[in-house]
Order: C-alpha cells, then sequence, then structure tokens
C-alpha cells in the first residue's frame, strides 16, 4: 500500500474533448526544459517513457485540467515557474487562469468492502483483444473478459506507483455503455464509459487503461447520491 502525494490543478478555461491533446502540447511548448513527466517522450533518442504516466492531462467540468502524482507533483513547479500561462492551443493564443490547486495524499490500498467507482472514456481494448471480444457472443462472457482487462489496468497503475497488493484485487463491472468510437493517435479505438466495483482505494481523476495521460480513462469514486446534472 502506498501513501501517495496528489496535485490537482483547475483551470478556469473551457476546452472541448479534443483540445486535451493540443493543451498538454501547449503546456510542454511552455517548458524550457522538457521534462519527460510532461509528455513521456525521451526527446533525445526518440523513445517513450512507458511507465504510468505520473502528470495527465484532463477535462473536468469542461474544463483545463492537471492531475499530478508522485514526482509529477513535484515537476509541475516547473511549468510554472517557465509559463505566465498564455498557452498556444491549436494554433490560437489563450491566457489560461488557474482556478484552484488542490494538494493532498491518497491511501492506496485493498479494503475490506468495495468501492464503486466510474470511468470515462476507457480504452480498454487494443486491436487484437477487440477482434476476440467481438466473437463473444454473451454479455456474461465480454463482462468477464473486460472485467479482467480492468483489474490488469489497476494492477498496472498501482505498479507505476511501486504498490503492490499482497492480497487479490477485486473487480466487477456493474454498468456497461455502449462501446464507441474515438480517434486515439490517429487510429480508430474503442472506448466505454463503465460503473464498477473493486477493494482497491483509487484517487479521484487517476487514469486507468491506455491513453491516461491525455484525458483516457478518468475514474472517479461514485458518490451514494450523485447529481448527474
Amino acid at each position: 500500500m502506498g501513501n501517495t502525494k496528489i496535485v490537482t490543478i483547475r483551470f478556469k478555461n473551457i476546452i472541448s474533448p479534443t483540445d486535451i491533446e493540443a493543451f498538454r502540447g501547449a503546456v510542454v511548448n511552455a517548458l524550457k526544459d522538457k521534462d519527460i513527466l510532461f509528455h513521456n517522450h525521451n526527446l533525445t533518442d526518440k523513445g517513450f517513457r512507458y511507465s504510468y504516466p505520473l502528470i495527465q492531462y484532463k477535462r473536468i467540468n469542461r474544463r483545463a485540467a492537471i492531475f499530478c502524482l508522485e514526482e509529477g507533483t513535484e515537476s509541475i513547479g516547473k511549468f510554472f515557474l517557465d509559463s505566465d500561462l498564455t498557452l498556444n492551443l491549436n494554433g490560437k493564443i489563450h491566457q489560461f487562469e488557474v482556478e484552484s490547486v488542490k494538494a493532498h495524499k491518497h491511501l492506496i490500498q485493498i479494503w475490506n468492502s468495495n468501492i464503486r467507482y466510474t470511468i470515462r472514456k476507457w480504452l480498454a481494448l487494443n486491436q487484437e483483444n477487440y477482434e476476440f471480444f467481438d466473437t463473444l457472443e454473451s454479455v456474461a462472457e465480454k463482462s468477464a473478459f473486460l472485467e479482467n482487462i480492468l483489474k490488469a489496468n489497476i494492477l498496472s497503475f498501482a505498479k507505476g506507483l511501486n504498490i503492490f497488493f499482497e492480497k487479490q484485487v477485486e473487480c466487477k463491472i456493474t454498468r456497461l455503455s455502449e462501446p464507441r468510437i474515438t480517434l486515439y493517435k490517429n487510429v480508430k479505438m474503442t472506448i466505454f464509459d463503465a460503473e464498477f466495483l473493486t477493494n482497491v482505494s483509487i484517487p479521484d481523476y487517476a487514469g486507468l487503461g491506455k491513453g491516461v495521460s491525455v484525458g483516457y480513462g478518468v475514474t472517479v469514486r461514485k458518490k451514494e447520491k450523485e447529481n448527474n446534472k
């Protein structure tokens, strides 16, 4: 288990879902030192940082946000030192304004009872396992297949934070949307929205699955009485 440092920065600026990658690019371009945690690319040898992204770009309540974990909570300070928050998104200059900064620690561990979460824009399937998923006929088979993927996503998330569980991770999908198509890295991919139960405590807005650095797989604990407006 681990008491993980988290910083969530929300901006007042409204962005569209398709602007999230441009938002990341604008933040990276504002940096004097192209810290790999901001983009997961090694600019010297054109390689990648394959670990779980510690700086993630989000759209929360229609507004731009940056979600940072562990080392990312320290690196994010470079952005505010290097930038006056004048950012170029898709060729247009925008003056960004911080709405709030929340810093806290979250205990990521296995609990004796399950916790309910929502996950949005979950990139659960790659091309190979989508073809297998498409051959499954029953809802039960498809749910079980996706539950195993979600469990693997949770384990990968924890491993990326150097957290390893001694007990079994439980995961049960309780609601699943119809699949939708999105364009991710210029490839058509299938995404889902879902609700699930797990015995792992996941911090709000952490991403699970592919594309978490640019707003996919955003996971939020579901409140007992949630306002869905």
